[in-house]
């Protein structure tokens, strides 16, 4: 709307105007104004198009996970104490699983994915280390959310324990 009102406002300046070349200058720059917002569009297009591709491609490559169990209480641990679990998953699709990421709520929580594709009908572990601090002490609970080409695209594993010093 804007636009339009610019080149009427143009078009009557046109008219009042009294030399030919300020005529000339002020058609020059709205044919220009119109031809980079052309080629606006077309870059804008093609970044959409080069968007919806990359969407389908990665819905093309989904798959689905299954985790044998989404918690783990490690019950009573020590402070300072390292406390390992492996959370047993397989990949139930059929396209190759694609761990991109898994992190924790915490510092003292370190998650570590497989580095490979895991094939359909393949089981793989995403392993965690636990490590309370002295200040942790008490009940606590911490999130490692991974990361991977399935549906839901995110996934929410849960560790408990109670940190005793």
């Amino acid at each position: 709307m804007k636009r339009y009102l610019l080149i009427i406002s143009c078009i009557f300046f046109l008219y009042n105007c009294e030399s030919n070349n300020n005529k000339k200058e002020v058609l020059s720059s709205i044919a220009s104004d119109q031809q980079s917002d052309e080629e606006l569009q077309k870059e804008l297009k093609k970044i959409e198009q080069e968007e919806k591709a990359k969407v389908i491609a990665e819905i093309a490559n989904r798959t689905s996970i299954s985790f044998e169990k989404l918690t783990h209480d490690f019950g009573k641990v020590k402070a300072e104490s390292d406390n390992n679990y492996k959370f047993k998953f397989t990949n139930t699709g059929k396209k190759p699983l694609l761990v991109y990421n898994v992190k924790a709520s915490c510092g003292c929580t370190t998650p570590y994915k497989p580095e490979k594709p895991i094939l359909p009908g393949q089981t793989d572990f995403i392993s965690i280390n636990f490590h309370p601090k002295a200040s942790q002490s008490g009940e606590i609970q911490k999130t490692i959310t991974v990361e991977a080409n399935i549906e839901k695209k995110i996934t929410e594993l849960q560790i408990k324990a109670f940190v005793s010093n």
